[in-house]
């Protein structure tokens, strides 16, 4: 038993992170606004030759699309007057593969919320295994390791995010469609690599302010609580 409840704590540890960094990835996901800042702010209007309306309506479906049951995607927009379809069969195929990553990245968002969530309820509310300050020093761990990951990522990124992105695809897919031609391929056009660039800077700050957060709360409630009571300092069993 005080195996599971050390494996128990270890997942829940490592879940906080999971889960607010795959909460950030699938809201960024289906942000429209995110969409509006690429269509904008890398002037896709010009490299694709496509309406600014018709983009922003391709991104829609493209939200759509990586939250349905669809196998496949085809959009069609004008260009220059006329109907074409937006991406190729190789862009189209990289999508299929983007759909599905992101798919597991939902699923894993949903484990691992509801993973601390029962945690939390079953261990310390329901059972009273443990207190609340046993609860806020899992928090505050759990934050000091999130903090050290993502800043090693962040490191490897910044120093190199070409290469980073490239060992990312490598491992993310099993071909390679994602080598897509910037010249002609209105994907990479819509979303090239600087855009990547800076939602992961974004995904991984908004990850680590909030692991911050968390852990700075439990951190001063840690503080506070060793106030004594009577002259003798709270303690774990005194809370349990």
């Amino acid at each position: 038993m005080a195996f599971v409840r050390r494996f128990s704590a270890l997942l829940f540890i490592i879940a906080i992170p999971v889960a607010l960094l795959t909460t950030n990835i699938r809201v960024a996901v289906n942000e429209p606004r995110l969409y509006e800042y690429a269509t904008d702010h890398y002037d896709t209007t010009a490299t694709t030759g496509i309406e600014r309306s018709e983009l922003l309506q391709a991104s829609g479906e493209l939200r759509d699309y990586f939250n349905n049951d669809a196998d496949t995607i085809f959009i069609r927009v004008q260009k220059d007057g006329a109907p074409i379809s937006l991406f190729n069969p190789r862009e189209t195929a990289h999508l299929k593969d983007v759909k599905a990553l992101l798919q597991t990245s939902f699923r894993v968002q949903e484990a691992a919320v509801l993973f601390a969530l029962a945690y939390i309820v079953a261990v310390f509310i329901w059972a009273g295994e443990g207190s609340m300050r046993t609860l806020a020093k899992q928090i505050v761990l759990s934050g000091l390791i999130s903090a050290a990951v993502i800043g090693a990522v962040g490191v490897v990124a910044v120093s190199g995010f070409d290469r980073a992105f490239e060992q990312f695809h490598l491992i993310a897919f099993n071909n390679d469609f994602w080598k897509l031609n910037p010249n002609r391929d209105h994907l990479i056009q819509m979303f090239p690599e600087a855009f990547w660039e800076n939602i992961s800077l974004w995904v991984g700050l908004a990850t680590l302010a909030e692991v911050g957060v968390l852990a700075g709360v439990s951190g001063l409630y840690l503080r506070l609580t060793q106030d004594s009571i009577a002259g003798y300092p709270v303690t774990d069993a005194a809370q349990a």
